[in-house]
């Protein structure tokens, strides 16, 4: 688990430049360009099916543009000189199956195999195994099978899996489903930790748009193309946001001013009577 430097705050992890990607025939992703840099921590929200998932396995290389680049430290995706620099945490990573008799500490360890380490895991990583699990906060289940875990905890210990390789970005999509609340807000402000900390990179796809916009530094809005990219506190209202999209009002101002819209921290919209429609 040697490394050949420290990431250094503020230097340029990832750049994607006009960038297209067409799937099945249809055009999912176009003229997407962004740079993200060492320490953000990114929040990627859109409906379904505006691209956030391509936009991921692009990023990883499984997918291949159509148009455009991706590049990972000045190099494109897969290539030797980034292996084991870049950490990704699907959906499905804390759905595993109910046979799997590994513990969480064979888990995170999963993490650690490369080319070098055919011949077994060596004390140096074992240390820094158990550092690891420290500091996703498993100490106490660290011996006990995956599969007896919390849906958070074993999201914590998927976390874990993708610090053990050294990653320096990490690319996460939707972690927190199926995940409660409690649980939730404790992986958030351990991904905020990271980044500050440890000058990890995440960047993460979510479509509770509530939860993001309480953790992450920066989002960027993604349907088909790039509708927003900037400071979270900067993020459009709902209806500034719908304008974005091209959605137009079905009722018009009058009839609008007789609701107000609160968002849950579920990010379910709920209408209530405004203060133009009180009785």
């Amino acid at each position: 688990m040697s490394r050949d430097f420290f990431p250094v705050c503020g230097e340029e992890i990832l750049n994607v430049k006009d960038l297209s990607v067409n799937r099945s025939g249809s055009k999912i992703l176009r003229d997407i360009s962004m740079s993200i840099t060492c320490g953000e921590f990114v929040g990627i929200v859109g409906p379904n099916g505006g691209g956030k998932s391509t936009l991921v396995l692009t990023i990883l290389g499984i997918l291949k543009p159509k148009t455009g680049f991706v590049t990972i430290y000045d190099q494109v995706p897969l290539t030797k000189g980034i292996i084991g620099k870049v950490g990704w945490v699907p959906q499905t990573a804390s759905e595993l199956p109910t046979n799997v008799q590994i513990t969480v500490r064979e888990f995170i360890q999963l993490g650690t195999i490369s080319s070098k380490s055919i011949f077994g895991i060596s004390r140096k990583e074992r240390d820094a195994v158990d550092k690891i699990i420290n500091v996703v906060g498993l100490d106490d289940c660290a011996n006990m099978r995956i599969t007896k875990l919390s849906g958070g905890q074993r999201q914590r210990a998927a976390i874990g899996k993708a610090l053990a390789s050294e990653a320096d970005l990490i690319l996460m999509d939707e972690p927190m489903v199926g995940v409660d609340r409690e649980s939730r807000n404790s992986i958030m402000r351990l991904l905020d930790d990271l980044c500050h900390e440890q000058n990890k990179t995440i960047v993460m796809i979510s479509h509770d748009l509530a939860s993001i916009k309480q953790t992450v530094h920066r989002m960027i809005y993604l349907e088909e193309t790039i509708r927003y990219d900037g400071p979270t506190s900067e993020f459009p209202e709902l209806s500034s946001l719908a304008k974005l999209r091209g959605i137009e009002a079905t009722h018009d101002s009058s009839e609008q001013s007789l609701w107000d819209e609160v968002e849950q921290e579920s990010g379910i919209i709920i209408m209530v009577p405004g203060k133009d429609g009180e009785n």
